[in-house]
């Protein structure tokens, strides 16, 4: 019998994936300064060896401004850099799994607590807090202080910002990027008329709304070398009323796909508090079906995939080429152990772990072996 979809490799650029399982970015907020603290090391480790094509590492910030919380990841400098190396070799040591990072910039959602604590902004002259920066003066949410807006010398600095951080990626051996443009951060700000109302080439049309977001994927693909995949995530709507849609994330799909996007990974929401979603399992996923559909980018899809047999069939309908799970994985660290169990494929597993087999799986881990004493 064939593998299940689900268990088949996914090529991305020179880069080939050993399934279609995609450990989504996640914030933990528990970072020192931006550095990976070791906390950084029990929850990249556990889920580097849960048997998953790709690893992504949390939205990783691009300056400490940057950051949504004082608590953020970072790679901004040598300290940051040292402290992600530490947690990458270690990772490495033990799993085979390629790393992707996505590299971040949150704009007026910066200075902000973490879910624990509200999650609400942190006031500019609080001593974890800092004045935030956007496409335009305009606050995410009432009641908080507006952004500083963005000139062009600061667009510049964030441009070579993301660029930076690329240059450090590649040096800690980071096998991919993904540029973060969804969830109401920064480049998100720019594609969104609801927070972007620049007047200048940067504001007011889809192509000037546009710009910047692909100037930046520009200078983080010119950085990571031939055959290292590159893309972006999305919101694929605002799930607001004359804001971005579905039909501008595919003209935005389009755009990054002719300069050389190996995948777009396709979310939605966070631009305004404003939003009314529709939750159910899966309700992201008929957004990326049309982006697929409409530009034939390798496409993965997230939101409430939660079962096995819901991912393969999203994979076996056409509707995306991968999944790509956050809160399912937290809550189950092995499911790609679990799924291929149910499906009937084989997963990867650390030796240390072999011997947890189930004695009805005799096939489900890969070069598994041991004997007895």
């Amino acid at each position: 019998m064939s593998s299940p979809l689900l268990f088949q490799p996914l090529r991305l650029d020179g880069l080939e994936l050993e399934n279609r399982i995609i450990v989504a970015p996640m914030c933990q907020y528990s970072a020192r300064d931006g550095a990976a603290t070791d906390w950084h090391m029990m929850h990249l480790g556990q889920l580097a060896i849960s048997g998953a094509g790709l690893l992504t590492l949390e939205a990783t910030a691009v300056s400490p401004e940057a950051r949504i919380t004082a608590g953020d990841l970072g790679l901004w400098d040598d300290g940051t850099e040292r402290a992600l190396a530490t947690v990458l070799d270690a990772v490495r040591d033990y799993a085979p799994v390629p790393v992707c990072i996505q590299i971040a910039h949150a704009g007026r959602k910066a200075s902000s607590e973490p879910p624990w604590r509200g999650g609400g902004q942190v006031a500019p002259d609080s001593p974890r807090g800092w004045l935030t920066e956007a496409p335009s003066a305009l606050a995410h949410a009432e009641g908080e202080v507006a952004p500083r807006a963005l000139d062009r010398e600061d667009m510049k600095r964030i441009r070579d910002g993301f660029a930076a951080t690329a240059r450090r990626a590649v040096r800690l051996g980071i096998e991919a990027a993904e540029i973060h443009a969804a969830h109401g951060y920064l480049l998100h700000q720019f594609l969104s008329p609801l927070a972007n109302q620049r007047t200048d080439a940067y504001g007011g049309s889809l192509e000037n709304r546009m710009r910047f977001p692909l100037e930046v994927f520009d200078a983080v693909r010119e950085v990571f070398p031939g055959g290292s995949p590159v893309w972006a995530r999305v919101s694929a709507t605002d799930w607001v009323e004359d804001g971005w849609e579905v039909e501008q994330t595919i003209a935005f799909a389009e755009a990054l796909k002719a300069r050389g996007a190996a995948a777009i990974h396709v979310s939605t929401g966070g631009v305004s508090p404003r939003q009314k979603i529709a939750i159910a399992p899966g309700y992201q996923v008929p957004f990326a079906e049309r982006v697929r559909a409409a530009t034939d980018l390798v496409t993965i899809a997230v939101g409430l995939i939660t079962e096995a047999r819901q991912a393969e069939s999203i994979l076996v309908e056409g509707k995306a080429d991968a999944v790509s799970l956050a809160r399912a994985m937290l809550y189950d660290p092995r499911w790609p152990w679990h799924a291929a169990a149910e499906l009937g494929a084989r997963v990867r597993a650390p030796k240390q772990y072999w011997r947890s087999q189930p004695h009805h799986l005799k096939d489900l881990f890969k070069e598994s072996s041991f004997g007895q004493r």
